[in-house]
């Protein structure tokens, strides 16, 4: 392998393993934060990949507003998801949490094959970000990768600022910790929950669509996510941001890497992995011994 191929070969596996970091990070929140398993996380990746395809037309080149627009519409709809069905889980156990969030999951396919059809779709790369630029002489790089990579590293700083340096990422750890303690000094633990799952089903969507110009959009395309998330939570720690994004990074590596010279085994690398971490560190990467 030249230089131009390992290097383009490492911006894939950046590229792929901060995108997969959105997807995971919410997952984080809802199942490592609130307790509740989640099935149904991997569904809002496709919603937002769908959305993309719905809003590209109306919004032409505007992509960024196109994003904005679709983070707020995911924000408002895991809000009302929250209250009209999770709310209901968090005393529950966990097989009523996997058997109404797998139900989700029907719902959810059933709706996108009403409306939108059980076909194909691509979504445009904008103008703006179209083409590449060179690596060398022979290699070139799309910009809309290098574009998805920055948009995901500026989310992971933010998240990190608001979980880690604000008055509502403090109410949370605090929330994640002890629910009742917090509930005494007087927060509404119920409406910060709310906020933490329309936040999770946000930065699903918002992955989603920012993968949909770089493949297809295709029916029950979240399942495969879903899985890999769950890799990843259980690789970073359970309620551990810093861990998912660690994580991401290496399944990325492993995934991309493992696909160039492994093709027949890469199917298994990421479990491999998760494999060795957790004889290495049951807890995971970053997560707290019990």
């Amino acid at each position: 392998m030249d230089f131009g191929t390992f290097l383009v070969q490492c911006l894939n596996s950046v590229q792929y393993g901060l995108l997969l970091f959105l997807v995971a990070s919410g997952l984080t929140l809802i199942f490592g934060i609130m307790g509740v398993i989640n099935l149904a996380h991997g569904s809002f990746y496709m919603i937002g990949a769908y959305m993309a395809f719905s809003l590209a037309p109306l919004f032409g080149d505007q992509f960024l507003l196109m994003l904005v627009a679709g983070v707020v519409l995911a924000a408002i709809f895991g809000y009302v998801l929250e209250w009209a069905f999770f709310s209901y889980l968090y005393q529950r156990d966990h097989l009523q949490q996997v058997l109404m969030t797998y139900g989700l999951i029907l719902v959810f396919e059933e709706l996108r094959s009403i409306f939108v059809g059980n076909d194909v779709h691509g979504v445009k790369v904008p103008a703006w970000l179209d083409g590449s630029f060179a690596l060398g002489n022979v290699m070139s790089y799309p910009w809309y990768r290098l574009f998805a990579s920055a948009a995901c590293i500026v989310l992971a700083v933010g998240l990190y600022y608001v979980v880690n340096r604000t008055r509502l990422g403090m109410m949370i750890r605090a929330g994640a910790s002890n629910r009742d303690m917090v509930r005494g000094l007087g927060i509404d633990v119920k409406r910060l929950y709310r906020i933490v799952f329309a936040a999770g089903v946000a930065l699903a969507a918002l992955a989603g669509m920012i993968a949909a110009p770089m493949s297809s959009v295709y029916p029950n395309m979240g399942a495969s996510v879903l899985i890999i998330c769950f890799v990843l939570v259980v690789i970073g720690g359970i309620g551990s941001i810093t861990g998912a994004l660690v994580a991401s990074l290496l399944v990325g590596f492993v995934d991309t890497f493992g696909k160039v010279f492994f093709a027949d085994l890469a199917g298994i690398g990421i479990y491999l992995l998760m494999a060795i971490v957790l004889i290495w560190k049951p807890e995971g990467l970053m997560g707290r011994r019990p």
